[in-house]
């Protein structure tokens, strides 16, 4: 795994999941702007949707398995866990 490519949360994440195959965390997937067809091929294997030219990040709910996949290619410039946002009440 490319730790380079992880942001900190995401490395906190993956070191409390016990089983790596688990498909249990979301996350933000930043690539080059233009893939191949082989880049295409594996993030659509990961569950990844609407691959376009016109855009360079994508979510997916990974394991920790699939980040470790992804964050040895070279066209992934970085991986970032998605944070559950709160309901701030304004009252």
């Amino acid at each position: 795994m490319n730790f380079t490519k992880l942001d900190t949360a995401l490395i906190l994440a993956l070191k409390n999941i016990k089983d790596p195959s688990e498909y249990c965390l979301v996350v933000f997937i930043h690539t080059q702007p233009v893939l191949d067809s082989g880049a295409t091929a594996m993030l659509t294997s990961f569950g990844v949707n609407g691959i376009t030219a016109q855009r360079d990040v994508y979510t997916a709910t990974l394991s920790p398995n699939a980040i470790s996949q992804l964050s040895e290619q070279p066209w992934v410039q970085y991986l970032k866990l998605s944070q559950q946002l709160r309901f701030v009440s304004a009252g």
